[in-house]
């Protein structure tokens, strides 16, 4: 995933570019087999790879929005419907909190080959999510990722003194007031489904074969509407390949694109 730039919204996540301090419980963990470091975000919370079997998410401590207790909890869940890592341990210290999970099959869409494929990763990603909605029970899921939750969010961080200046270009030239009237212009919901949560094009694995192997950072996973995940999935496509590529999205997900509920919920994925 490419640097923030003016052709994308806020700060993203990203392969590390420079040296990456491991932390302490990130060593233990890793008893001595080889650390790479593959992912970290902009609050600070890392990703690194022990060896060939094994993923180690880390999270400092104190920092709003990196649960990983939330999310070990919701692969053991949604495990027994699709493909998500294996929890094999999950903690916490002074310093922060760990989970431990087991590699899968498959590259994330954002590594070669698929980022020099996008019109397969980009059909991948559809279709994988469609088959999530599809699997995920909802009357199962003790999750919510709820739209009314969200806003009220959005809402409480605009009081907070956010504002749409540092959101993505669709939405920078937005004043505080046009940015709150349009959040509370909630769309009729189209068909509640358990969301990922985090549906961006790195958290689709794709196999050999072209076809969507997995789902991974599920930290979210939750009941919402549908397009709370597809809008923000086929936007990712422009961050990660360029323009073009997003109705390949919709077309494998198998729905033609709802210009309003995209618009908002695109919105309220910026304000969040």
């Amino acid at each position: 995933m490419p640097p923030a730039d003016d052709t994308t919204p806020r700060a993203l996540a990203g392969a590390p570019t420079g040296p990456v301090a491991v932390p302490a419980a990130v060593e233990r963990v890793a008893g001595g087999a080889r650390l790479e470091p593959v992912w970290e975000n902009q609050l600070g919370g890392l990703t690194f790879r022990v060896g060939a079997e094994r993923y180690v998410k880390w999270a400092p401590a104190g920092v709003t929005g990196l649960d990983l207790a939330a999310e070990a909890a919701r692969l053991a869940w949604a495990a027994r419907w699709t493909t998500v890592p294996e929890v094999l341990e999950q903690g916490a210290d002074d310093e922060g909190a760990w989970l431990v999970t087991a590699a899968l099959r498959g590259r994330s869409a954002v590594e070669a080959p698929w980022v020099d494929r996008p019109a397969e990763a980009a059909a991948a990603i559809g279709e994988g999510l469609r088959a999530l909605h599809d699997a995920l029970p909802v009357g199962d899921c003790p999750f919510s990722w709820s739209t009314a939750e969200r806003v009220a969010r959005a809402l409480e961080h605009l009081d907070a003194g956010d504002t749409p200046a540092g959101w993505s270009p669709e939405h920078r030239d937005l004043t505080v007031a046009e940015a709150r009237a349009r959040l509370r212009d909630v769309p009729d919901v189209d068909l509640l489904v358990v969301c990922h949560g985090d549906a961006c094009a790195p958290n689709t694995l794709i196999g050999d074969d072209g076809r969507w192997a997995a789902h991974v950072d599920l930290g979210s996973l939750g009941v919402a509407d549908r397009w709370a995940d597809l809008a923000v999935a086929a936007w990712s496509t422009e961050w990660n390949y360029g323009p073009g590529y997003a109705g390949t999205v919709y077309d494998a997900y198998g729905l033609a694109p709802d210009p309003d509920r995209i618009a908002f919920h695109r919105l309220l994925w910026d304000a969040t």
